[in-house]
């Protein structure tokens, strides 16, 4: 079966890109970004802002990320994929990560949310001019090291969120 990823959340503020690698079943079912129960994406990104996003609605955690400059997509627009482990990712379509990068004024800073993710759009934005490369630890639960050991990874982040 193909997965199709979801829209890019980002707008002319955006200043951090936070790229995965294709949403999961239980996102592409809900139609949300992380949905799964046990990702820690939300916690993590929560963490970050200093702000319980946890608790809000979809749509208000997607306005939370925007206007503090953060912005999400993933590398991969659609692929073949049984489950949701990216192991099991076949014929990938990359996202237009160029086309989506030049249209965002302030963008200074891509990371990428797991080692697919990383990969690929390493591959695609490698030599980019003016960008900050970062590569996380999965926020995915089949990434198996503690919240607190994510969050102590992700604390980079921090310093290119605006004040």
């Amino acid at each position: 079966m193909r997965s199709v990823g979801f829209a890019p959340v980002v707008d002319a503020r955006t200043r951090l890109l936070i790229l995965g690698s294709l949403p999961g079943d239980a996102s592409l079912k809900a139609a949300q970004y992380y949905a799964h129960p046990r990702n820690a994406f939300w916690p993590l990104i929560g963490g970050l802002l200093g702000e319980d996003v946890v608790t809000l609605a979809y749509e208000a955690r997607l306005e939370r990320l925007k206007a503090r400059g953060v912005g999400l997509w993933d590398v991969i627009a659609s692929a073949e994929r049984s489950g949701s482990l990216d192991a099991a990712i076949r014929s990938p379509e990359a996202a237009d990560l160029v086309r989506l990068i030049e249209s965002l004024p302030c963008l200074r800073v891509v990371a990428f949310n797991g080692g697919l993710a990383a990969r690929l759009g390493r591959r695609i934005l490698d030599g980019h001019e003016g960008l900050v490369l970062i590569d996380l630890p999965s926020s995915s639960p089949a990434h198996a090291i503690s919240l607190s050991a994510k969050m102590e990874s992700w604390a980079i982040l921090g310093d290119f969120l605006p004040d």
